[in-house]
């Protein structure tokens, strides 16, 4: 959603085990860039319930949203101010379907391996890695902070 200028999206990284779930976005904004699942927010829609819905609509996945990383304001590559509300989650069902238009590969990798990554195979590489460095660390916040709407 965009609202005066500014865009609101939320991510979600899907651990399991000691790994997370990155794709490859093919959207006009970010071709051949690897990212968590992520989206805009529609119009009237809750900040959890996005969350929930951007993973399933990205990888087919239905999660469980287990803790945030935080809200980052940032300015993107296509040069919008962004507002990104970043949880972590777990797979509660589903399997894995990407979503072949805008998104052309994904896979498992340990978290600490995204560092390794260089700022032009991220989206927003900047942003990428100040959530990486806190998976790492473990600042993960209770996603009470927001409400306590559950994901359906």
């Amino acid at each position: 959603m965009t609202q005066n200028g500014i865009v609101l999206v939320v991510s979600v990284s899907i651990m399991k085990d000691n790994e997370v779930l990155i794709i490859k976005e093919n959207k006009p904004s970010a071709i051949n860039k690897w990212n968590f699942p992520s989206g805009r927010i529609e119009q009237k829609e809750d900040i959890l319930y996005a969350a929930c819905r951007e993973v399933k609509e990205e990888t087919g996945f239905d999660v469980k949203l287990t803790g945030t990383t935080g809200i980052y304001n940032f300015i993107s590559s296509t040069n919008n101010q962004v507002i990104l509300f970043h949880f972590t989650g777990e797979i509660i069902g589903g399997s894995l379907k990407i979503e072949e238009d805008e998104i052309i590969d994904s896979k498992w990798i340990e978290v600490s391996e995204l560092m390794n990554f260089t700022n032009t195979e991220l989206r927003d590489a900047g942003v990428i890695r100040q959530i990486v460095d806190r998976l790492i660390n473990r600042k993960i916040y209770s996603i009470t902070v927001f409400n306590d709407q559950l994901c359906k």
